[in-house]
């Protein structure tokens, strides 16, 4: 049975015994399937074609998973990227959630949750329906229009989901927004209970609007609840002229 999240997926891994298995189980729920056996292959073909949705192994021979996803990023700055991990690899998600990966599956998984997580990771090309005007804190500035953020006139480049949860937040200033609501808000029904995935984000994301990510003021966590974009931040006063002498 065809399933409604339909896409053109981009399969690379260098096991051609895992590509044959993904391509038939996917070609099922109605994925029209590319298959890359190298980095470098899928880096062309990213470059070439058009694809709803990327599924990457971390462990890739020649040009890394890794490297790989960056490249893509650049080259695709809103396609979606879900990264095929193995168990005890924490280090290297968190390093490919920082290179732009936007979800990441451990090996072995279950049907569903593939499937899951491939339809939430294609659902992030969708806009905020709601509200589409600048939201303006302190010298944070997000304009969901032009896709832009900026820190006192200065641009700060996000991932597209990195985006995403900001804005999610900023549009819910002054409100302590629980994990689970952030988590199928931003990512989708499907997740709720991935907070040291979340925390990954939260810390990248102060990283670059915090003056000081160790002791953030815009970005600030609710004990036990979740996190909370903080709407009472000041605009810094801009530097002034010297007095003149004698006053």
């Amino acid at each position: 049975m065809k399933d409604q999240t339909s896409g053109n997926l981009l399969i690379v891994d260098d096991e051609r015994s895992i590509r044959l298995s993904l391509r038939a189980i996917l070609s099922n729920f109605g994925y029209e399937i590319v298959e890359a056996a190298r980095g470098e292959e899928a880096l062309a073909l990213v470059r070439s074609e058009s694809f709803d949705a990327v599924l990457l192994d971390i462990n890739m021979p020649g040009v890394g998973g890794v490297e790989v996803c960056r490249q893509m990023r650049r080259a695709a700055p809103r396609l979606p990227i879900v990264m095929l991990t193995v168990l005890g690899e924490e280090d290297r998600k968190v390093e490919a959630l920082d290179a732009g990966a936007d979800d990441y599956i451990t090996k072995p998984f279950q049907l569903r949750e593939l499937t899951a997580r491939l339809r939430a990771a294609m659902r992030r090309n969708r806009v905020f329906e709601a509200d589409q005007s600048a939201i303006h804190i302190g010298d944070v500035l997000l304009d969901p229009e032009r896709h832009v953020v900026e820190k006192r006139g200065r641009r700060v480049h996000l991932t597209p989901r990195q985006f995403e949860l900001l804005h999610f937040l900023m549009a819910n200033a002054g409100r302590p927004i629980p994990h689970a609501r952030i988590l199928r808000s931003v990512w989708g029904p499907e997740y709720g209970g991935e907070l040291e995935y979340l925390r990954t984000f939260i810390r990248q994301i102060r990283i670059k609007i915090e003056d000081d990510p160790a002791h953030p003021e815009y970005l600030v966590t609710d004990s036990h609840i979740g996190y909370r974009f903080n709407e009472e931040v000041e605009a810094a006063e801009p530097p002034g002229e010297p007095n003149p002498p004698g006053e």
